[in-house]
């Protein structure tokens, strides 16, 4: 069993939107918005993204990128 998450103070406005895009879907309220929670938590954010492709180290090309998409572009590739 999971975590109870409580949020208090949710506008009428933005309440009847989720409802109503959950009918839309199908599925309970509560079963949309945990569907959008684990979404938006599996997403990196800037932060850690940055983080990533800065692990990743530098990349040196063979060539110049103008030069490689011209190359593909002649051969069809």
């Amino acid at each position: 069993m999971g975590v109870l998450v409580q949020i208090r103070d949710v506008p009428e406005d933005v309440h009847r939107a989720l409802k109503s895009r959950a009918a839309g879907a199908g599925v309970s309220l509560s079963e949309y918005l945990r569907t959008e929670m684990a979404r938006a938590a599996s997403r990196p954010t800037p932060a850690e993204l940055s983080e990533r492709i800065a692990a990743r180290g530098a990349v040196t090309q063979k060539e110049p990128s103008e030069r490689t998409v011209r190359r593909l572009r002649d051969h069809g590739a």
